[in-house]
């Protein structure tokens, strides 16, 4: 039987450096491989995607764009390319996918040039689209879809997460015909050649503040820890892999699937990272953490979030992490030589600018108080982005401070939309220049007293020098206008995790 028209699966620009193996196209493919010809383009890898983007469509061969589309880079490509698709090939069907297609439909189907959107996991749901407009079937009974119908936006509900273990593996192999699978496994504080993969869907929480939760409502579902094993090892022993990077929004809810996964990888002498929650590891067992730590799990990311319990509990954090718990947390960890990775969103709302300031004032004293206890503790901070979970507390006070999202879609990159979603620029009434200002030179002190080990270009002799200049600033606490720390890290090209990753 011969396979139905063909799929061009974009994968935009995220980072300019050390591209990872694109997943979330990836998994697209997975699902129509075999049934419909397929292509994917990464412009994390091409010098010029836009012209290979338009050499395939002007074969005449797709008539399919699909594209993942995260906040932030990722629409630099994601936006201007499928608007000028959509000129030149008016014909082709163009379907968006990734958390900012999910959380601003309105936005992306109102723009003229977006004709579908796939609501969370796509692994049945695209094909079954594809089938659907072959056939001129109907759309309503494909769940996870939003798309327009006689002017009104139809939003479909929520499919059941499906069983990881019975999906389509990943067509590696086909990726490597396209681009050499060694490309995507860069070297990396964790390894030489660091192997990117996703081992679950979703989340079982809510935080208020966090992209996933409309998506995922609280649901989470993890591919086996025999399985991940499985997928890891054939990475390792045929394109040459020795470290891993979960990319999983929360890789360990379940102990025994962490702790079952860690005995099999052990042998392997693999590097590996993923992210989780405070309050769910903080229940692991003494010996479970040593299995993970003699496992190789060197590093965990985990969204600390604040040192205010009730700013925790308006951030709907599950109602268990505590500022205290935070930092006990920190402390325990480093008797099993796995490095905390803690985020922090400063800049939330209050009712008074004293009352911004303040919180803003004492995460800064609380940040200081886990370096005390664990000083390898790695701190990633971000100001404050409201995200559109609608009715909760905290994006209601939000709203009712007057924060309101682009109506247009191409508005979005827009350098100061941008460093909105990258939490840099938060464009939030209530965040003062002199607040943001106070944020931005205390991160400048703490990098440069505490340079992160991720930097793997930083060398001991930088490390030594930049952390005495910082020294008297950090100590001290006069972190204004640091500028001298701000020159070694522009001349050096310090990373930061937070926007290049490791």
């Amino acid at each position: 039987m011969p396979l139905k028209p063909g799929v061009l699966l974009f994968n935009p620009l995220a980072t300019s450096v050390k591209p990872r193996i694109p997943n979330s196209v990836l998994q697209v493919a997975a699902s129509i491989n075999g049934q419909y010809c397929w292509t994917i383009v990464d412009g994390n890898i091409e010098r010029n995607p836009w012209e290979k983007i338009v050499r395939l469509l002007e074969t005449g061969d797709y008539r399919y764009f699909g594209c993942t589309v995260m906040p932030g880079p990722q629409l630099k490509q994601a936006i201007p390319f499928s608007k000028q698709i959509r000129e030149m090939f008016p014909e082709l069907i163009i379907i968006w996918g990734g958390y900012f297609a999910s959380n601003q439909y309105k936005t992306c189907l109102e723009s003229g040039f977006v004709d579908f959107i796939i609501n969370g996991p796509g692994d049945y749901a695209f094909p079954q689209l594809l089938s659907a407009i072959e056939t001129k079937a109907g759309y309503g009974k494909i769940k996870n879809l939003i798309y327009k119908q006689n002017g009104q936006i139809i939003k479909t509900p929520k499919a059941e997460l499906s069983n990881m273990d019975e999906l389509s593996p990943l067509p590696y192999d086909v990726l490597n015909s396209f681009y050499p699978l060694e490309k995507y496994l860069c070297k990396t504080y964790l390894g030489k050649k660091t192997i990117a993969y996703h081992s679950s869907f979703g989340c079982p929480f809510t935080c208020s503040f966090c992209a996933v939760v409309p998506i995922y409502n609280a649901r989470w579902k993890g591919r086996s820890a025999e399985m991940i094993y499985k997928d890891v090892l054939y990475l390792k022993q045929k394109y040459g892999g020795d470290a891993i990077e979960f990319h999983d929004n929360n890789f360990f809810v379940s102990e025994k699937r962490s702790v079952e996964f860690a005995r099999l990888i052990s042998p392997e002498k693999m590097i590996w990272w993923g992210e989780a929650r405070i309050d769910t590891m903080d229940k692991y067992k003494d010996e479970s953490l040593q299995a993970l730590s003699e496992s190789g799990c060197r590093m965990i990311f985990f969204g600390a979030e604040t040192g205010n319990d009730e700013v925790l509990k308006q951030m709907d954090k599950g109602g268990t992490q505590t500022g205290e718990q935070i930092l006990q947390f920190a402390a325990r960890l480093r008797k099993f030589n796995i490095i905390p990775e803690y985020s922090f969103v400063l800049g939330t709302p209050a009712e008074t600018e004293e009352e911004v300031n303040r919180r803003i004032d004492e995460d800064i004293a609380f940040i200081k108080k886990i370096k005390a206890v664990n000083p390898d503790t790695e701190i990633i901070i971000y100001t404050y982005s409201p995200v559109p979970t609608e009715g909760s507390e905290l994006y209601n006070s939000v709203v009712a401070a007057g924060f309101r999202f682009p109506e247009r879609l191409e508005d979005w990159i827009s350098p100061q939309w941008e460093n909105f979603d990258l939490r840099k620029n938060p464009l939030t009434p209530w965040l003062k220049p002199y607040m943001i200002d106070k944020i931005r030179d205390f991160e400048t002190v703490l990098n440069g007293r505490y340079p992160s080990c991720s930097d793997i270009q930083l060398s001991p002799l930088k490390r030594k020098l930049i952390k005495a200049i910082s020294y008297w600033r950090y100590k001290s606490g006069i972190y204004t206008s640091p500028k001298e720390i701000r020159l070694f890290h522009k001349i050096w090209k310090y990373r930061q995790p937070e926007k290049e990753g490791f």
